[in-house]
């Protein structure tokens, strides 16, 4: 039970402090369940966000169900979908109300400014700590190289992308 309170709290915390999408999560899922809690592996970590990625839903909605089951089965995914989902659904309810006469507020205008900032840092973060451990060998590197490429200049829809990547990874792996 113990458990289950800890996976509910640090998804929590999760859900609460993640603004800009589930990208963003990434990082302090991080920080939150491999050095906070050594609950994963790095590389274990990039095993979950690869499945949470292809996966239909928000990326960070798919990877706390993940991380929750393979710690304490399905309690544990219950208890994680519910902890980083609750407090968003908690602040859409109140925010949604006071929307509108928000909207035109020059604080309000300024404090999304400076969290957009933030969000692309956390991003960054994220890739930049990921990406020092995924990218281990040259032919990682290369295809790292080859998916960028592909996306940021070719404009290759990222599920095809993921999609043909999949299925080349089985057909090297058999």
């Amino acid at each position: 039970m113990a458990l289950l309170i800890d996976i509910f709290i640090s998804f929590a915390k999760v859900g609460l402090f993640t603004f800009g999408g589930g990208y963003a999560a990434l990082r302090l899922i991080q920080s939150e369940i491999i050095i906070g809690k050594a609950w994963l592996t790095m590389e274990e970590f990039l095993d979950v966000v690869a499945i949470a990625e292809v996966t239909p839903g928000p990326i960070a909605l798919n990877a706390s169900t993940f991380i929750g089951y393979k710690l304490s089965g399905i309690p544990g995914a219950i208890v994680g979908t519910t902890g980083v989902i609750f407090f968003p659904v908690l602040i859409m309810l109140v925010l949604t109300y006071f929307v509108n006469k928000l909207k035109d507020n020059k604080k309000m205008k300024a404090i999304k400014t400076m969290l957009r900032a933030v969000v692309i840092g956390l991003i960054a973060s994220a890739a930049y700590t990921m990406g020092a451990a995924a990218l281990g060998s040259t032919v990682s590197i290369v295809i790292f190289a080859a998916a960028l490429a592909a996306v940021a200049l070719l404009n290759v829809d990222p599920i095809l992308l993921l999609m043909i990547t999949a299925v080349a990874g089985a057909i090297i792996r058999i």
